[in-house]
């Protein structure tokens, strides 16, 4: 079985945050969801648990970050394609969500970055895989 990830994030709206991934064209596992849990589904091994604060206070003795006002983490997605960016992050942007930063154009490698309703920053990027095989 291949390593999966879940990401663990604090929403302070769970039906405000599946709403805003879903018009990102992304789904939720219903198995591992429930009222105060949504099991985001970025691929077969990726996925994003988003958590009512509530729900995420159950996981830690530490105080749950404001996202509006620290980051700790970006989340980076790579894509398949330029377009494949601008899609995500024009969605994410008509959607509810934040600018977090400008684009960043290299020729080889291109992203942008957006906010979700919680603030959380993601970063969508796509690099040239004729570049990525020169660098081994």
């Amino acid at each position: 079985m291949p390593t999966r990830i879940f990401v663990n994030l604090p929403v302070k709206d769970l039906e405000t945050s599946t709403s805003f991934f879903g018009k990102l064209g992304y789904s939720f596992n219903p198995q591992f969801s429930d009222e105060r849990t949504g099991c985001l589904v970025i691929s077969d091994t990726i996925f994003a648990m988003i958590l009512e604060e509530s729900r995420f206070k159950d996981f830690t003795p530490k105080e749950v970050a404001d996202a509006s006002k620290s980051t700790e983490v970006i989340l980076a997605l790579g894509v398949e394609s330029r377009e494949k960016v601008d899609e995500i992050a024009d969605a994410a942007l008509t959607s509810g969500g934040f600018p977090a930063s400008e684009a960043i154009d290299h020729g080889f490698m291109y992203s942008r970055s957006f906010q979700d309703p919680d603030h959380h920053i993601w970063e969508v990027v796509w690099m040239d895989p004729a570049a990525v095989e020169a660098q081994d």
